[in-house]
């Protein structure tokens, strides 16, 4: 039964060419095993080994119309938090036999939109996005194309599609007010980009709209540990009096807690420090981190089932609002007298 196929890749004709069977014949076998005879099965199945065949996705998608692939659109791989949620979503959809494949926006609506046509053009069945701030652009392919959506890391119960996610003007809220329980009046808020990252506008929105008996001053820097760094620097070199530094993501706060440590500030015994998201390496910073604790892991399992089941089973899902909790650890304590 030596076939010899050079580099072409075998096909299912060769594969029923090799066994002496029907294409039809090979297809049960690969999808309906229980409908051919075992000897049929084995003899499909020598084939198939000899010839090193593997069943083309693309050939059964034209098949049955479906690709079974789901699309997330995510600002950015550089950030544990995106992990630990793509991580959560997978979870979900390998029950129904669903595969995620995932593209970057860098928080710009235009990339995000030709990201989205170029996942609708192989085929996704489903999307995931963040945020609930999207260019015309996508929200015209989604309506055209009637693919299901979801909006993540946001929740707002009368936007265009179900949102899956919390309220950072809470998280924010939430964070402030443990500072200024502590006694901190003077605090400097450092934050990421606002311009299309909806999240953090809402977060700073917050902050300003608490009504708390606090001065705030802000100051943006890039979303990395360099950028929290900088800011840090920034604010030391003012010259004006802070008893607290508020990060709007735990990554900004690592950055800073390291320039703190450099110009001989302890924490938080001279200046408390706290962030928002609680990723894992928070716990074991020195000194571990206070921080707001964003419910990231139950976003994505959540995400992941309502999109699994809008694609299999057309159940359109509800909005839901998950909540962040305070985790109070020795990065915070009481404003010096």
């Amino acid at each position: 039964m030596t076939t010899k196929m050079g580099r072409r890749r075998a096909n299912l004709r060769d594969v029923a060419a090799a066994a002496g069977v029907s294409v039809a014949t090979v297809s049960r076998v690969l999808n309906a095993p229980e409908a051919v005879t075992q000897e049929t099965r084995t003899r499909v199945q020598a084939a198939i080994d000899e010839l090193r065949f593997v069943p083309s996705a693309a050939a059964r998608a034209i098949n049955s119309g479906r690709t079974r692939i789901v699309g997330a659109l995510i600002p950015t791989l550089d950030n544990a938090i995106f992990a630990r949620f793509l991580d959560a979503v997978e979870s979900q959809l390998a029950p129904y036999r669903l595969s995620l494949i995932v593209a970057t926006t860098s928080d710009d609506p235009k990339q995000e939109a030709e990201k989205a046509q170029r996942l609708v053009d192989i085929g996704v069945e489903g999307l995931i996005v963040s945020g609930i701030t999207h260019s015309d652009v996508l929200y015209r392919l989604i309506e055209r194309t009637q693919l299901p959506a979801i909006a993540t890391s946001y929740f707002d119960a009368g936007y265009r599609f179900p949102t899956i996610g919390y309220d950072n003007r809470a998280a924010a809220e939430i964070a402030l007010r443990h500072l200024t329980e502590l006694g901190h009046r003077d605090i400097a808020v450092i934050h990421g980009p606002k311009h299309n990252n909806d999240r953090t506008r809402a977060r700073i929105a917050g902050l300003k709209d608490a009504g708390l008996p606090v001065r705030l001053s802000f100051h943006q820097s890039h979303l990395s540990l360099g950028g929290g760094s900088t800011a840090a620097n920034r604010i030391l070199s003012s010259g004006k009096h802070v008893s607290a530094l508020l990060c709007l993501s735990d990554v900004l706060a690592t950055g800073a807690l390291f320039t703190l440590r450099c110009n001989g500030i302890e924490v938080p015994r001279s200046m408390s420090l706290m962030g928002i998201d609680d990723l894992p390496a928070s716990t074991f910073s020195d000194p571990p981190l206070t921080t707001v604790r964003l419910p990231v892991r139950e976003m994505g399992c959540e995400a992941g089932k309502a999109l699994a089941d809008w694609v299999e089973q057309q159940q359109v899902p509800q909005s839901q609002e998950l909540w962040p909790e305070l985790i109070v650890r020795q990065s915070t304590a009481g404003a010096a007298g």
